[in-house]
């Protein structure tokens, strides 16, 4: 296999890279693209491509999403704190690379490979990926949000293994919403019936809309929400309004937008991304706030979703404890780090074996809250 990085996914052909990526829409081409097209990463950003590509006879055989990184922003597995220790001591942190799909906490597949088992092209693989870090003298090379197999390969002594907690719906073959409710001890099951009654008295009605059906009327209005969310948080939104529109017609099949309206104005909206197993939810903002509007759109209707559309899961995003006792399962997320330099190396490793025994912790308490009557077989 003859390995090599490219510097945009324009030189890629899509049906090529999309043949690797398989359904996770974060890493498919129309994806990445939309992201390239409209300047959230590219050269002159802090999302810098450099693509990992291996052709065997002329094909397109492997391919990794890799990025030059200039800050932190928008991985979500958090490393600041090491960059402030460099930076105390003298030495610079940035630039490093990252393996992921760009700003988004996903777990999905990152070796992307023509046979999705094949331990001896990832092998091969993260040993040039390694190598081209050492050459080009980065910091650091971060992989985020692993999938079992990529985890399983990148489990050798230079990458430190590092876990997180998201928090997970999973679909127990529900029939309806009721169904799911029925699971739940009568103290939450009736917080989540009195939630989505709130939003019945307020006199908003809420829609589901797919990306063909998606209005630029209604784009404006998510945008403009969007923005708003950031913007509470001290940032910009890293997007434009014309990504969005673009992923709308480019992957209208894997959007999934649900729509506010209260006197016949927006007043919230979400996004979600679906594949053939689950439900992701991304981005939401709303005008006004409304008691118990963030769980109705951002939550409830999309296990609605979930359940008529008999998808495995839903996941809801980065953090958030408040979805324990909405039913989500807390879950586990995996990424390996490889530090160039020996001294910070150690201290990194010792600060993450620290956090793990901490993470151990904090899980088996959540355990403790799940709002299940028992656990769902």
């Amino acid at each position: 296999m003859k390995l090599s990085i490219v510097e945009s996914l324009a030189r890629i052909p899509m049906a090529e890279w999309n043949r690797l990526a398989g359904d996770n829409p974060f890493i498919s081409h129309a994806f990445l693209s939309a992201l390239e097209d409209h300047q959230s990463i590219g050269n002159g950003t802090q999302w810098e491509p450099r693509y990992v590509v291996g052709y065997q006879n002329g094909q397109l055989v492997a391919a990794v999403p890799m990025y030059l990184k200039h800050d932190s922003w928008g991985e979500f597995v958090f490393d600041w704190a090491w960059a402030s220790a460099y930076e105390r001591h003298g030495l610079a942190y940035y630039p490093k690379l990252v393996i992921a799909a760009p700003y988004t906490p996903v777990p999905g597949p990152r070796l992307l490979l023509a046979e999705r088992n094949d331990s001896q092209a990832a092998a091969e693989i993260i040993e040039y990926i390694l190598a081209y870090a050492e050459r080009e003298q980065v910091s650091s090379l971060h992989c985020l949000f692993l999938d079992t197999f990529d985890n399983q390969q990148l489990d050798q002594p230079a990458l430190m293994a590092r876990s997180d907690t998201q928090y997970h719906w999973l679909n127990h073959d529900y029939e309806t919403f009721d169904d799911f409710l029925a699971q739940l001890s009568s103290r939450h099951r009736k917080k989540i019936k009195r939630e989505r009654r709130r939003i019945t008295e307020a006199d908003i009605s809420v829609t589901l809309l797919h990306g063909d059906e998606i209005s630029d009327e209604q784009w404006h209005h998510f945008y403009r929400f969007h923005r708003k969310t950031y913007l509470k948080r001290g940032h910009q939104t890293p997007f434009t309004i014309d990504f969005f529109r673009e992923i709308g017609r480019t992957m209208a099949a894997n959007i999934v937008m649900v729509c506010a309206q209260k006197n016949g104005q927006a007043v919230a909206a979400a996004l979600n991304f679906v594949n053939s197993e689950a439900l992701y939810g991304r981005y939401w903002g709303c005008r006004d706030d409304y008691h118990s509007l963030h769980f109705e759109v951002c939550y409830y209707r999309a296990i609605d979703y979930c359940i008529a559309q008999r998808l495995k899961r839903f996941e809801a995003g980065a953090q958030g404890e408040h979805k324990l006792v909405r039913g989500f399962y807390p879950t586990t997320t995996h990424s390996r780090h490889w530090i160039a330099h020996p001294g910070f190396r150690d201290a990194i490793q010792k600060a993450v074996n620290y956090e793990s025994q901490d993470l151990a912790r904090y899980q088996a308490m959540l355990s403790r809250y799940l709002p299940y009557k028992q656990q769902p077989t």
